[in-house]
């Protein structure tokens, strides 16, 4: 079965540029965590899990082209490389409207207990969710 890829969809907002006209580095963050956001609550869902803690253990960005106000809407697509015991890895690639990837970025994800402060094994749910986009990783 073939690895399905999660898109959403970000317009460029006035307040995202600076005094050049290009998208902060941090909103490609943000731009990111949103896109994420919308993963998890819609396919973790649908996938039968309920709503419970995850946490960003560590993210790492590329920024290959600047994004500019004209640059959108930009797509987000995300994509599962790993999936542990309690944490998994979210790939996310930016382009912008004519299909430029703009940037890259991966968070390892952390499924987390709030009450004992401290991670959590992903229930069966939650790991059925992830494993539909689970992307094998080229070495090379």
């Amino acid at each position: 079965m073939e690895a399905k890829t999660f898109t959403y969809e970000i317009q460029v907002r006035w307040g995202d540029t600076d005094r050049l006209g290009h998208v902060n580095n941090t909103r490609f963050v943000e731009y990111m965590q949103e896109a994420r956001v919308h993963f998890l609550l819609s396919e973790l869902k649908a996938a039968g899990a309920r709503a419970r803690a995850m946490v960003v253990r560590r993210m790492d960005v590329e920024f290959l082209r600047p994004v500019t106000d004209d640059a959108g809407p930009l797509k987000v697509d995300v994509t599962v490389l790993r999936v542990g015991t309690s944490s998994y890895t979210i790939h996310h690639v930016i382009t912008n409207r004519d299909g430029v990837v703009c940037g890259t970025g991966d968070a390892v994800m952390v499924a987390f207990d709030v009450k004992k402060n401290r991670p959590r094994p992903l229930s069966d749910a939650e790991r059925a969710g992830l494993e539909q986009y689970l992307t094998p990783v080229c070495v090379g």
